[in-house]
């Protein structure tokens, strides 16, 4: 059959063309700057910032860089500032090895970030080479294929794809420790309705799993073994979602510099809470952490009680 092959490069076609979303000039100037300073193969762009094209708050970009993932807690995290004419750039700056970052997309680690946050839109700010720009392309398309997998599994026998995502979205909030609101997998199918506009049947037929349409239904062939693998895939990375996530979030404190303003920033934007950034604050991000968590659970206890 010639539909097996044909799938996994219109997949592949259609990230392409979403890679080549457009960047403002600063950022593509940024991005070029960081990766050039890394050594870097490619620097992805991704965020609100992308969808808006907006330059103020901070610039979110993923610095891949070439060889193999040395460091066992990634990705790497710091933070960069760049004058662009009169205005200042701020930049969070997650840098990971490219090999890294396919593996993760591809589901073959226990990391249950990768994949969810890069099935959502993103962009090929600057890349070293052609062959960089492919590898990126490639390890996108995979991100999308192992998000769509888990969102077949997760959801209704028959629906909306809007459905299967929501219920992967959620799933994987869930399984992070986040600030964002609850109802977060919402927000984020309403402002990327045109980005996952026909993207899971390409995604899941490019997985090799049979996509059934009649109207706006999907109702993917999965087996009931293909489910259970599927399912028991999942649960591994859920149980481990908090634990690593908190342990990259202790690693992030110790080496992300104006992290404590970073996260107070964070928190503000998300839940509406302010964060007074102290000396001690500063000084000390790991001790000062739970004083700032049970703040933010009393906000939220007060929100709901209204």
């Amino acid at each position: 059959m010639n539909d097996e092959p044909q799938a996994p490069a219109a997949l592949a076609e259609r990230v392409a063309i979403q890679l080549a979303a457009p960047v403002a000039a600063e950022v593509r100037a940024f991005a070029a700057a960081l990766g050039e300073a890394a050594g870097a193969r490619a620097v992805l762009f991704y965020g609100s910032n992308l969808r808006t094209g907006s330059l103020e708050g901070v610039l979110d970009f993923y610095v891949l860089t070439p060889g193999e993932q040395l460091e066992r807690i990634w990705p790497r995290v710091s933070y960069h500032e760049r004058q662009a004419g009169e205005i200042t750039l701020r930049a969070k700056v997650a840098t990971m090895s490219l090999q890294g970052f396919a593996k993760a997309a591809a589901g073959e680690l226990t990391d249950t970030t990768i994949w969810a946050r890069f099935v959502q839109p993103s962009a090929l700010a600057w890349a070293s080479d052609d062959t960089a720009e492919s590898d990126v392309t490639a390890a996108i398309a995979g991100a999308a294929m192992t998000a769509a997998q888990l969102a077949a599994a997760l959801g209704p026998e028959t629906g909306t794809a809007e459905e299967y995502w929501r219920a992967l979205f959620k799933a994987t909030y869930q399984a992070e420790f986040r600030v964002e609101k609850e109802g977060r997998e919402n927000d984020i199918l309403s402002v990327n309705a045109e980005h996952f506009a026909g993207l899971l049947p390409l995604a899941l037929e490019a997985k090799s799993i049979v996509v059934e349409r009649s109207g706006d239904k999907l109702t993917p062939k999965l087996t009931e073994p293909e489910r259970v693998r599927i399912l028991d895939w999942w649960k591994k990375r859920r149980r481990r979602g908090k634990p690593l996530n908190f342990v990259r979030l202790l690693k992030a404190s110790t080496t992300f510099e104006g992290a404590t303003r970073y996260a107070a920033w964070k928190i503000e934007r998300h839940t509406g809470m302010p964060v007074e950034v102290t000396p001690f604050r500063e000084r000390h991000p790991i001790l000062a952490a739970p004083g700032v968590l049970f703040a933010l659970w009393r906000h939220r206890r007060k929100r709901e009680t209204r």
